[in-house]
């Protein structure tokens, strides 16, 4: 059991690339036009796996705590699998609809984290470690809700619900999209103002 959690974030990376692969395959980049049934299937299944990967992000680190058998691995591991299934999810949702309201602040979420990702490298070779803020730790739920949104509106007609809903529905989540974004761009300055501080004590 003590090996459960690193085996959800396991599958959190293997559930991620399915779902990036599934998305890519509805929006032609695997160069095989699928019917409307298959499509329909592949949208609900990457919809599907996409939840279960998100639900497992709470659970890794919740039951390493619990069962006091946080490892090594896990703490490298699991904001990798995070990071790796917000960017196959984006990805994927442009792959089906490059709209601008999905670009852009995609591009900005994208930008943050490899941005982050870049300057704890360097901190850390300098022997700064940089705290993980309040907000970065509801960061990466608040993207996991809008990208859930935008994968029920980009599969609209895959769960069969009323066209006249469509409208509203995709207002909302290009909203969520946006706010997190600015959450994402907030915590990323946050780190950014706690390392220069850091490293010109």
């Amino acid at each position: 059991m003590k090996h459960l959690p690193n085996l959800l974030t396991g599958g959190r990376l293997a559930l991620s690339l399915f779902v990036f692969l599934a998305l890519a395959a509805v929006g032609g980049a695997a160069g095989v036009c699928l019917g409307g049934g298959a499509a329909s299937a592949l949208e609900l299944a990457a919809f599907v796996a996409f939840v279960v990967a998100a639900v497992t992000d709470f659970f890794d680190g919740w039951l390493a705590r619990r069962w006091n058998v946080v490892s090594v691995w896990g703490a490298i591991l699991d904001p990798i699998a995070d990071k790796v299934l917000i960017c196959a999810a984006i990805l994927g949702l442009l792959a089906l609809h490059a709209t601008v309201a999905i670009v852009i602040p995609s591009a900005l979420i994208l930008f943050r984290e490899f941005a982050v990702s870049a300057l704890r490298e360097v901190t850390a070779g300098k022997g700064v470690k940089l705290p993980v803020t309040l907000l970065a730790k509801w960061k990466t739920t608040v993207q996991l809700v809008a990208l859930g949104a935008e994968l029920i509106v980009a599969a609209w007609p895959a769960f069969g619900l009323p066209a006249v809903w469509l409208g509203p529905a995709t207002l909302a989540a290009h909203t969520l999209l946006w706010i997190a974004a600015i959450v994402t761009l907030i915590t990323g300055a946050q780190y950014l103002a706690q390392a220069r501080k850091a490293l010109a004590a």
